[in-house]
């Protein structure tokens, strides 16, 4: 049996075990293994033959992993990322049959609580954002040298933020004063380059919960630091081959440029091709790769009263055609 420990429960938890399908000796890839409740839950439905294999590239998470590892022999974990998920199967012996392939890509929840790690402004930490610290340039690095225009670039694309050039003139002004190098330092400064009537009424939708206004702008440098859209666009072009025939897909984004792109791809891999205007299709058409299963699901509202971290999750699951 799974070990019975008290875990932190992922969002949407039903709806991702009913997308995956888990069945007796079936064999799991959790991609992003966090507190490792989805794995957990995979292992409680997969019997004594089944397996689950997860990936993670924050230290943290994977000696989580490790410990659960010692004593579940169903269960492996590699300090991966998740754009190396192929290299992960075939070392594992599975590619081409995995049964369902699971990617939750938020944040995990002790990588925004822990002030030294640097993610959030909610407690002071130093500027750092990196998903695997041994690895990659901290935002406190990036902050320090990057011109204006790529951080004002960074801060528009990637956090959506309206006020990307004043908040980008604002951290070069404040770096030539003194170095950025705590979370508390760039939401003050984020904060005092925002537009006065809007510091304290920003909102996320219409009909939601105001946000700080530093919020974009530190998911959009965390997204650069990490390169996370260019990890989804890859592992996503990647998983297909990985899964068996009818193996199932589930993806779990919380902001709408990830979901954009797994939005594209599933769409995109569950149409036949498609020739230029005025030409014929090739023979023989391939089939498609991918079935939609079912359409874009969104929280519960008694799921987002317990766990308001989970108001933003989007998910969307497919399954791999034979």
């Amino acid at each position: 049996m799974a070990e019975q420990a008290l875990v932190h429960v992922p969002v949407m938890m039903e709806e991702v075990l009913k997308l995956l399908a888990p069945r007796p000796g079936g064999i799991y890839l959790d991609c992003t293994f966090g507190h490792g409740g989805h794995s957990r839950a995979l292992l409680n439905l997969i019997g004594e033959k089944g397996r689950v294999m997860a990936m993670d590239r924050d230290p943290w998470a994977v000696a989580e992993g490790q410990r659960l590892a010692a004593v579940e022999p169903r269960f492996s974990i590699t300090r991966s990322a998740f754009s190396d998920l192929d290299a992960v199967a075939r070392a594992g012996g599975v590619y081409g049959q995995v049964d369902g392939a699971l990617f939750d890509l938020g944040v995990c929840s002790s990588q925004l609580d822990e002030a030294e790690r640097g993610f959030s402004f909610r407690g002071d930490g130093p500027l750092d954002m990196r998903m695997d610290p041994e690895t990659g340039t901290s935002a406190r690095h990036w902050l320090a040298k990057a011109p204006e225009r790529d951080i004002s670039r960074v801060i528009k694309d990637f956090g959506e933020e309206r006020y990307a050039r004043r908040i980008a003139r604002a951290i070069v002004a404040a770096r030539a004063e003194e170095a950025i190098e705590t979370t508390a330092q760039l939401a003050e400064i984020v904060r005092r380059a925002v537009p006065a009537p809007k510091r304290s009424a920003r909102q996320c939708r219409p009909g939601a919960a105001s946000i700080h206004p530093a919020t974009r702008t530190f998911q959009a440098i965390r997204i650069y630091i990490n390169r996370e859209l260019e990890e989804v666009d890859v592992a996503l072009r990647k998983v297909v081959d990985v899964l068996a025939p009818g193996g199932h897909l589930a993806v779990i984004s919380f902001h709408s440029l990830e979901d954009r792109i797994v939005k594209r791809f599933m769409r995109d891999q569950s149409r036949p091709p498609r020739a230029p205007r005025g030409l014929p299709l090739p023979e023989p058409v391939a089939p498609p790769a991918l079935k939609l299963l079912g359409k874009l699901q969104r929280p519960g509202a008694a799921e987002v009263s317990v766990n308001p971290r989970a108001r933003s999750a989007l998910l969307r699951g497919a399954e791999k055609c034979a």
